[in-house]
């Protein structure tokens, strides 16, 4: 187990600005994306993309064309799974590419199996310069908590951060887990592993690898809801109550996050103070009517066993076998 797993130290990273997912959000999100596709002339249902799609070029190949037109022009995973078996060399890439936009769809079962044949089968070098010239701009929305949803650049971040959520979603929590490990350091992905790991109660998992949190954005402040969440379970309370502090310090904190540490606080505060609270004695004669009442029971219990000897005689007398 080792240490902190928040800190990105890379000068330029595949991660756009994460946010929390609210039922209003989540609604007014949908609407500017479907209105922003119409006025740009693209299906709502096609894969994302930063700014315009690039343009092919004229000298490109027959190949190169066809999964170009396959992953900008279409909303039908089908064409690229078909050209994955047409082109073997490009197989890996279209798989993947087809499993992300499976997963923009929340086909999660699909997805996984799309993004985990892709992985598994090499790309030729023509495939390969294709990535790098045109899937640049691709973005994919990955969920990498609960409500928090974070926009991954084309990388093996977003492809694995997709493919640990499918699994979650598919009840494979161990496997979201360890599909992460060799991922680099950042937010984002510490989300995702501490959310797997508190899932399967490995929290000294958790309490390590957020040790030193700050709350500096809304995705270290959900990160700092599940450091707490953690320490509780562990008994740490006071730890956890610093936690739920450091949420709650910075103003401009989502709304969402700030009820939630709120709750979170207040639930804490419930259970210390029902532990320091004790229980008033038990009066003598409730005492006397509760042992009264368990020797009634016990007689009826005797009753109960004496009735069920007599109509087993009985039975063996009229039905059982007869006496050697």
């Amino acid at each position: 187990m080792r240490g902190a797993i928040f800190g990105d130290t890379r000068d330029i990273t595949p991660f756009r600005n994460g946010h929390v997912r609210t039922s209003a959000s989540g609604l007014a999100e949908g609407l500017s994306g479907a209105i922003a596709g119409v006025l740009k002339g693209r299906a709502a249902g096609r894969i994302d993309v930063a700014g315009d799609p690039p343009r092919i070029r004229r000298l490109a190949g027959k190949t190169a064309k066809s999964v170009y037109d396959a992953v900008f022009t279409s909303t039908e995973p089908d064409r690229l799974i078909n050209l994955a078996r047409t082109y073997p060399g490009w197989a890996g890439l279209c798989y993947v590419i087809a499993g992300l936009l499976v997963y923009k769809h929340g086909g999660y079962l699909r997805a996984a199996e799309l993004l985990q044949r892709g992985l598994s089968i090499r790309i030729d070098d023509a495939a390969s310069q294709f990535s790098a010239s045109y899937l640049r701009r691709v973005v994919t929305r990955v969920e990498v908590a609960e409500r928090i949803d974070v926009p991954v650049l084309f990388s093996e971040e977003a492809v694995f951060l997709a493919l640990s959520h499918c699994f979650r979603e598919t009840g494979q929590t161990a496997e979201a887990l360890d599909i992460l490990a060799s991922l680099p350091p950042s937010l984002p992905t510490a989300l995702a592993r501490c959310t797997a790991a508190a899932a399967l109660e490995r929290h000294a998992g958790v309490v390590a690898w957020t040790e030193g949190l700050r709350n500096t954005d809304d995705l270290s402040a959900a990160l700092l809801l599940i450091r707490a969440q953690s320490l509780r379970a562990l008994g740490e309370r006071e730890a956890a109550q610093a936690a739920i502090a450091e949420v709650l310090r910075r103003k401009k904190t989502s709304l969402a996050l700030r009820n939630d540490a709120l709750t979170d606080r207040a639930l804490s505060m419930l259970e210390v103070r029902r532990r320091r609270t004790p229980r008033p004695p038990i009066p003598r004669a409730a005492v006397r009517r509760k042992s009264g009442k368990s020797k009634e029971t016990e007689l009826e219990a005797v009753d109960g066993i004496r009735k069920d000897v007599e109509v087993r005689r009985m039975w063996n007398k009229d039905f059982g076998e007869p006496d050697h």
